[in-house]
Protein backbone atom coordinates (compact mmCIF):
# COMPACT_ATOMS: atom_id res chain seq x y z
CA UNK A 1 0.00 0.00 0.00
CA UNK A 2 1.48 3.50 -0.88
CA UNK A 3 -0.05 6.38 1.09
CA UNK A 4 -3.35 7.83 -0.25
CA UNK A 5 -4.29 11.62 -0.20
CA UNK A 6 -7.89 11.01 1.41
CA UNK A 7 -9.63 8.93 4.02
CA UNK A 8 -13.06 8.20 3.35
CA UNK A 9 -14.69 6.72 5.88
CA UNK A 10 -18.14 4.70 6.62
CA UNK A 11 -20.06 5.73 9.57
CA UNK A 12 -21.89 2.82 11.15
CA UNK A 13 -19.86 0.39 12.89
CA UNK A 14 -17.06 2.33 12.32
CA UNK A 15 -17.30 5.68 13.30
CA UNK A 16 -20.96 5.14 15.10
CA UNK A 17 -22.33 1.52 16.40
CA UNK A 18 -25.53 1.22 16.13
CA UNK A 19 -28.26 -1.10 17.50
CA UNK A 20 -32.09 -1.11 16.48
CA UNK A 21 -33.52 -2.98 19.43
CA UNK A 22 -32.61 0.13 21.44
CA UNK A 23 -35.15 2.14 19.32
CA UNK A 24 -37.90 -0.95 19.17
CA UNK A 25 -39.46 -0.35 22.59
CA UNK A 26 -39.89 3.11 22.62
CA UNK A 27 -41.65 2.66 18.94
CA UNK A 28 -43.39 -0.31 19.08
CA UNK A 29 -45.21 1.03 22.55
CA UNK A 30 -46.75 3.38 20.01
CA UNK A 31 -47.79 1.04 17.72
CA UNK A 32 -51.14 -0.95 17.49
CA UNK A 33 -48.12 -4.28 17.05
CA UNK A 34 -44.93 -4.75 18.22
CA UNK A 35 -42.36 -3.23 15.95
CA UNK A 36 -39.00 -4.76 15.91
CA UNK A 37 -37.23 -2.23 13.36
CA UNK A 38 -34.91 -5.17 12.10
CA UNK A 39 -37.85 -7.35 10.93
CA UNK A 40 -39.76 -4.56 10.25
CA UNK A 41 -37.77 -3.24 7.62
CA UNK A 42 -36.31 -6.84 6.08
CA UNK A 43 -40.29 -7.25 5.48
CA UNK A 44 -40.68 -4.03 3.88
CA UNK A 45 -36.75 -3.43 2.74
CA UNK A 46 -38.23 -1.18 -0.53
CA UNK A 47 -39.21 1.13 2.40
CA UNK A 48 -36.18 1.78 3.95
CA UNK A 49 -34.54 1.62 0.29
CA UNK A 50 -36.51 3.91 -1.31
CA UNK A 51 -35.96 6.67 1.83
CA UNK A 52 -32.10 5.80 1.82
CA UNK A 53 -31.91 6.67 -2.13
CA UNK A 54 -34.15 10.13 -1.54
CA UNK A 55 -37.19 8.71 -3.56
CA UNK A 56 -39.12 8.94 -0.84
CA UNK A 57 -39.12 12.37 1.29
CA UNK A 58 -38.78 11.93 4.92
CA UNK A 59 -42.94 12.72 4.81
CA UNK A 60 -43.53 10.10 2.57
CA UNK A 61 -41.39 7.68 4.71
CA UNK A 62 -43.08 8.46 7.52
CA UNK A 63 -46.80 8.44 6.03
CA UNK A 64 -45.63 5.00 4.63
CA UNK A 65 -44.03 3.46 8.02
CA UNK A 66 -47.64 4.64 10.05
CA UNK A 67 -49.91 2.68 7.88
CA UNK A 68 -47.36 -0.12 7.70
CA UNK A 69 -46.80 -0.47 11.77
CA UNK A 70 -49.85 1.90 13.14
CA UNK A 71 -47.19 4.24 15.05
CA UNK A 72 -49.62 6.49 16.32
CA UNK A 73 -46.97 9.64 17.67
CA UNK A 74 -45.75 12.43 15.74
CA UNK A 75 -43.32 12.67 13.02
CA UNK A 76 -40.71 14.10 15.94
CA UNK A 77 -41.44 11.39 18.11
CA UNK A 78 -40.98 8.67 15.81
CA UNK A 79 -37.61 10.74 14.21
CA UNK A 80 -36.19 10.70 17.73
CA UNK A 81 -36.97 6.83 18.43
CA UNK A 82 -35.58 5.87 15.01
CA UNK A 83 -32.66 7.97 15.12
CA UNK A 84 -31.05 7.50 19.25
CA UNK A 85 -29.68 3.66 18.41
CA UNK A 86 -26.20 5.18 18.07
CA UNK A 87 -23.17 4.84 20.28
CA UNK A 88 -19.59 6.75 19.77
CA UNK A 89 -16.91 3.99 18.76
CA UNK A 90 -14.45 6.49 20.49
CA UNK A 91 -11.05 4.59 18.95
CA UNK A 92 -11.82 5.28 15.67
CA UNK A 93 -13.27 9.20 16.28
CA UNK A 94 -9.93 10.13 17.71
CA UNK A 95 -8.32 8.41 14.92
CA UNK A 96 -10.13 10.62 12.15
CA UNK A 97 -9.38 13.36 15.18
CA UNK A 98 -5.29 12.70 14.48
CA UNK A 99 -5.78 12.83 10.73
CA UNK A 100 -7.66 16.03 10.39
CA UNK A 101 -4.75 17.63 12.77
CA UNK A 102 -1.84 16.01 10.98
CA UNK A 103 -3.91 17.73 7.50
CA UNK A 104 -5.29 14.90 6.28
CA UNK A 105 -8.79 15.53 4.18
CA UNK A 106 -11.79 12.90 5.30
CA UNK A 107 -14.94 12.54 3.95
CA UNK A 108 -18.08 10.72 4.98
CA UNK A 109 -19.46 7.72 2.74
CA UNK A 110 -22.93 6.31 3.83
CA UNK A 111 -26.28 4.95 3.57
CA UNK A 112 -28.20 6.44 5.65
CA UNK A 113 -31.38 8.36 5.76
CA UNK A 114 -32.22 12.56 6.62
CA UNK A 115 -33.97 11.51 10.21
CA UNK A 116 -30.93 9.92 11.34
CA UNK A 117 -28.61 12.14 9.99
CA UNK A 118 -30.17 14.78 11.42
CA UNK A 119 -29.77 13.70 14.92
CA UNK A 120 -26.49 12.89 14.30
CA UNK A 121 -25.60 16.43 13.30
CA UNK A 122 -26.96 17.74 16.27
CA UNK A 123 -25.88 14.60 18.74
CA UNK A 124 -22.41 14.22 17.76
CA UNK A 125 -19.77 17.17 17.80
CA UNK A 126 -16.93 15.18 15.33
CA UNK A 127 -19.80 15.05 12.58
CA UNK A 128 -18.80 18.44 11.95
CA UNK A 129 -15.43 18.08 11.29
CA UNK A 130 -15.11 16.49 7.78
CA UNK A 131 -13.94 17.51 3.94
CA UNK A 132 -17.30 16.65 2.84
CA UNK A 133 -20.29 14.11 3.19
CA UNK A 134 -21.37 11.53 0.44
CA UNK A 135 -24.60 10.66 1.58
CA UNK A 136 -27.07 8.08 -0.10
CA UNK A 137 -30.55 10.08 0.15
CA UNK A 138 -28.89 13.47 -1.26
CA UNK A 139 -27.51 11.07 -4.31
CA UNK A 140 -30.24 8.15 -5.59
CA UNK A 141 -27.89 5.73 -5.07
CA UNK A 142 -26.93 3.18 -2.52
CA UNK A 143 -23.15 1.28 -2.29
CA UNK A 144 -22.09 -0.43 -3.60
CA UNK A 145 -23.88 0.72 -6.20
CA UNK A 146 -21.09 2.42 -8.58
CA UNK A 147 -22.75 5.87 -9.56
CA UNK A 148 -22.17 6.56 -5.64
CA UNK A 149 -18.60 5.68 -5.33
CA UNK A 150 -18.48 7.99 -8.71
CA UNK A 151 -19.94 10.59 -6.60
CA UNK A 152 -16.75 10.32 -4.07
CA UNK A 153 -14.29 10.76 -6.53
CA UNK A 154 -15.33 13.84 -7.88
CA UNK A 155 -16.20 15.38 -4.26
CA UNK A 156 -12.92 14.55 -3.10
CA UNK A 157 -11.03 15.13 -6.26
CA UNK A 158 -9.26 12.11 -6.24
CA UNK A 159 -9.56 8.47 -7.75
CA UNK A 160 -7.61 4.68 -7.52
CA UNK A 161 -5.57 4.85 -4.37
CA UNK A 162 -5.40 8.20 -3.98
CA UNK A 163 -8.15 7.27 -1.79
CA UNK A 164 -7.88 5.03 1.36
CA UNK A 165 -11.57 3.96 2.59
CA UNK A 166 -12.71 2.33 5.39
CA UNK A 167 -15.67 -0.01 5.72
CA UNK A 168 -17.12 -2.53 7.75
CA UNK A 169 -19.05 -4.24 4.65
CA UNK A 170 -17.48 -6.18 2.34
CA UNK A 171 -19.60 -6.07 -0.56
CA UNK A 172 -19.06 -2.05 -0.25
CA UNK A 173 -14.88 -2.47 0.10
CA UNK A 174 -14.80 -4.71 -2.70
CA UNK A 175 -16.56 -2.23 -5.18
CA UNK A 176 -14.03 0.30 -4.16
CA UNK A 177 -11.08 -2.14 -4.18
CA UNK A 178 -12.82 -2.49 -8.12
CA UNK A 179 -12.19 0.97 -8.75
CA UNK A 180 -8.06 1.03 -7.44
CA UNK A 181 -9.01 2.40 -3.92
CA UNK A 182 -7.28 1.24 -0.89
CA UNK A 183 -9.79 -0.17 0.39
CA UNK A 184 -9.84 -1.23 4.45
CA UNK A 185 -11.90 -3.52 5.44
CA UNK A 186 -12.58 -2.28 9.20
CA UNK A 187 -13.07 -5.25 11.51
CA UNK A 188 -11.42 -3.56 14.65
CA UNK A 189 -10.24 -0.26 15.57
CA UNK A 190 -7.22 -1.80 16.80
CA UNK A 191 -6.57 -3.30 13.06
CA UNK A 192 -7.67 -0.25 10.97
CA UNK A 193 -5.16 1.88 13.08
CA UNK A 194 -2.28 -0.17 12.85
CA UNK A 195 -3.02 -0.28 8.85
CA UNK A 196 -2.81 3.89 9.08
CA UNK A 197 0.39 3.98 11.22
CA UNK A 198 1.84 1.36 8.53
CA UNK A 199 1.00 3.96 6.17
CA UNK A 200 3.11 6.56 7.95
CA UNK A 201 -0.40 8.90 8.26
CA UNK A 202 -0.33 8.38 12.18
Amino acid sequence: MIRPLVVVFDLGKVLLDFDYSIASQRISSRCQSVFDPPHFFREHAALLVDYETGRLTTENFFGQLCAFSGFSGTADEFGTFFAEIFTPIQPMIELHAQLQQKGWPTFIFSNTNEFQIAHIRQRYPFFANFDGYILSFEHGSMKPDAKLYEVVERETKRSGSEILYIDDRPENIEAGAARGWQAVLHESPEQTISILKKLGML
